[in-house]
C-alpha cells in the first residue's frame, strides 16, 4: 500500500472522527484533512515542482504542517522533515544535500526561513503553513489558486516517501530513503507487537511531529487516531492533557520522561486512560522505567531503530516491563526482541553470526531497513556489509532472544534523543586559539541520558576557562550539542602513535555500569 492510503481508509470509515486537536483547542476531522491534503496535493500537483521533487516542512507541532505532510505524500513527492531544534546552518546543510525545491514552513520560523532562503541552492517555492508569513505565497492562495485534480500515483512500493536526516550533525548527517515498503514493514510491526482491539487511539503529539511522534502518528493512521497537539514538552502541560483528552497513547524520549516522573503534578493527575507509553531514542535507566510502571502502570513500552531502519527492529513489550519488574532479572536492560518482520542478529568483525550471549555489532534483514542512503552508494555498502544493515550499536542476544545494546560502534553521542556527532564539536573547540587538543565524549546523565562533555587539553602558556570554551561552542553549535560541561586536563592519554585514547576516558565516567550507552 501507499502511505497515504492508511489515511485515507480511516477518512472513509470515519469521516467525522477528530484527527486533530491543535495546541489552542481548535480541532479538524478526517474529512476536513483529507480535502485539505488533498488541495496541497493537487497545488503541487501544477506548481512546476518535479514530480520526484524533495518538499520540506519546517514548523513547530502544528495540525498544519501534518496536513502539509500528507499532501505531500498524496502527491507523490518526497517529505524532507527539518528539525526546528536545529541551527539555521544545519537545516540549510540538510537541504541543499536533499536537492530541496519547495519548503513550506511556520511563521513562528520567519527569521530562520529568510535565512534559508538564502543559501538554499536548489529552492524555486515557498510556502507559510498559517498564512502569517511575509515569505513566499499564504497556504491559503497556493491552494486556492490550484487548477491540477488530485494526482493518483501508482502503488509501487519502493517509490521513495521521505529523507531522514540520520543524526542532530546534517553537516555530516547522511539522508535515510524510506519508501512506501518501509513505511508498510513499519505499520506492520507495529500493530503486530501492540494490541490492535479497543477504541480508536487518542494520541498526545508532544516529541517533535518531525521524526517520533510524527512518525508514530502515521504508524496510529489505520485506526484513526485522534492526534492532540502540543508545541512543548512541559511536564504539567503533558500530564494535564493526558487527564484532559483521555490519552491512550504516547511517545517520549527518555529525557521527558523523566521530567514527568519528578513533576509535581505527577500524583495530582488522573492517567488511567493510558494504553501504550512508548520510550525510544536512547536507552532508559532500569530504576527509571520501575517508577515510571509504578506511576503510569503496566503500559510502559521500548523500541529500537535508527533512521536506517526505523523505530520497531525490536520491541519490548508492556508484559516484558511487568515481567522484569516482577523477577528482578536484567529485563529491563533490554530493547526487547525481533518483531515480526525484522530479523535482527549478532555479527562479528568477519561477518559470522554469533551465538547467545556473545558481544558484536547489532545487524538487521528486511524490509524494515532503508532503500539506501540519499545520493551515497558508498556509504550505503559500507553499512550494508555481508548481506546485512549494520546498525553501528554493540550488544548481543540472550538465550530468549532478547536484544541487548552495550557499547556504540560509531563515534555518535545520544543527549536528549538527538544525535551528536562527537566531530563536529571537536573541530570547533579545536577553532579555539588556546585549544591544543580535546576528546568528545557522552557521559552518563540522569536527565539527558548522555551529556555532551568535553575533556581538553590547553597549550602551552595558554588559559582559558571552561564557561569560557562553551560560550565559545555555543556561538555555533546550539544548545543540542555545545558540551554540557568542559574539563580541562594537563594531558590527554594517548597511543603510542599519539591518538587521543577517546576510550580510555571514556571509561572513567562509564566504570562501574553494565553498558556504556
Amino acid at each position: 500500500m501507499r502511505l497515504i492510503d492508511y489515511f485515507d481508509s480511516s477518512a472513509v470509515l470515519h469521516p467525522s472522527r477528530i484527527a486533530f486537536v491543535q495546541p489552542d483547542g481548535s480541532s479538524l476531522t478526517y474529512a476536513q484533512a483529507q480535502q485539505q491534503s488533498g488541495r496541497i496535493s493537487a497545488a503541487l500537483a501544477g506548481s512546476g515542482i518535479s514530480q520526484d521533487g524533495k518538499i520540506a516542512v519546517y514548523s513547530p507541532n502544528d495540525a498544519r504542517a501534518f496536513i502539509a505532510m500528507l499532501g505531500i505524500f498524496r502527491s507523490g513527492r518526497i517529505w524532507v522533515p527539518l528539525n526546528a531544534r536545529n541551527t539555521v546552518e544545519d537545516n540549510a546543510a540538510f537541504m541543499n544535500y536533499a536537492d530541496v525545491e519547495c519548503l513550506f514552513y511556520h511563521s513562528s520560523f520567519e527569521v530562520e526561513a529568510h535565512q534559508l532562503r538564502a543559501v538554499a541552492t536548489n529552492l524555486k517555492l515557498i510556502i507559510s503553513l498559517d498564512d502569517a508569513g511575509k515569505l513566499g505565497r499564504p497556504l491559503s492562495e497556493f491552494c486556492a489558486d490550484a487548477t491540477s485534480a488530485v494526482p493518483d500515483i501508482p502503488d509501487d512500493p519502493l517509490r521513495p516517501c521521505n529523507i531522514l536526516a540520520t543524526g542532530g550533525t546534517t553537516g555530516r548527517s547522511k539522508g535515510a530513503v524510506w519508501t512506501n515498503q518501509t513505511w508498510e514493514t513499519l505499520i506492520a510491526n507495529f500493530w503486530t507487537s501492540t494490541d490492535a482491539t479497543g477504541p480508536s487511539p487518542v494520541h498526545l503529539c508532544v516529541a517533535p511531529m518531525t521524526h517520533g511522534a510524527g512518525v508514530l502518528a502515521l504508524m496510529l493512521m489505520p485506526r484513526a487516531p485522534t492526534n492532540v497537539i502540543l508545541n512543548k514538552a512541559d511536564p504539567a502541560v503533558i500530564l494535564d492533557a493526558i487527564e484532559t483528552h483521555s490519552v491512550t497513547h504516547l511517545y517520549l524520549p527518555p529525557t521527558v520522561l523523566y521530567a514527568l516522573l519528578s513533576s509535581p503534578e505527577l500524583k495530582t493527575k488522573k492517567l488511567s486512560s493510558l494504553r501504550f507509553f512508548l520510550i525510544s531514542a536512547a536507552p532508559v535507566a532500569p530504576e527509571k522505567l520501575r517508577t515510571a510502571v509504578a506511576a503510569f502502570g503496566p503500559v510502559m513500552a521500548q523500541a529500537f531503530g535508527q533512521a536506517e531502519a526505523p523505530f520497531f527492529l525490536t520491541f519490548l513489550s508492556p508484559e516484558d516491563h511487568k515481567r522484569g519488574i516482577g523477577d528482578g532479572s536484567d529485563l529491563l536492560r533490554s530493547c526487547g526482541r525481533p518483531t515480526m518482520f525484522s530479523r535482527v542478529e549478532i555479527m562479528d568483525e568477519g561477518g559470522k553470526l554469533l551465538p547467545p550471549r556473545s558481544v558484536g555489532e547489532i545487524v538487521a534483514r528486511g524490509n524494515l531497513v532503508m532503500k539506501e542512503y540519499y545520493k551515497d552508494p558508498e556509504a550505503t555498502r559500507a553499512v550494508s556489509g555481508f548481506g546485512w544493515h549494520h546498525t553501528g550499536d554493540i550488544g548481543f542476544k540472550d538465550e530468549d532472544g532478547y536484544v541487548y545494546i552495550v557499547d556504540r560502534k560509531r563515534d555518535m553521542i545520544i543527549s536528549g534523543g538527538f544525535n551528536v556527532f562527537s566531530t563536529e564539536v571537536e573541530a570547533r573547540l579545536l577553532a579555539h586559539q588556546c585549544v591544543q587538543d580535546c576528546a568528545v565524549i557522552g557521559v552518563p546523565d540522569e536527565k539527558w541520558g548522555e551529556a555532551v562533555t568535553a575533556v581538553v587539553e590547553l597549550k602551552v602558556g595558554a588559559t582559558a576557562t571552561p564557561d569560557e570554551l562553551i560560550a565559545f561552542c555555543r556561538s555555533t553549535l546550539g544548545g543540542v550539542k555545545t558540551p554540557k560541561a568542559i574539563e580541562i586536563w594537563p594531558t590527554l592519554p594517548r597511543s603510542p602513535v599519539g591518538k587521543v585514547l577517546k576510550r580510555a576516558i571514556r571509561d572513567r565516567y562509564w566504570e562501574g555500569r553494565s553498558r556504556a550507552v
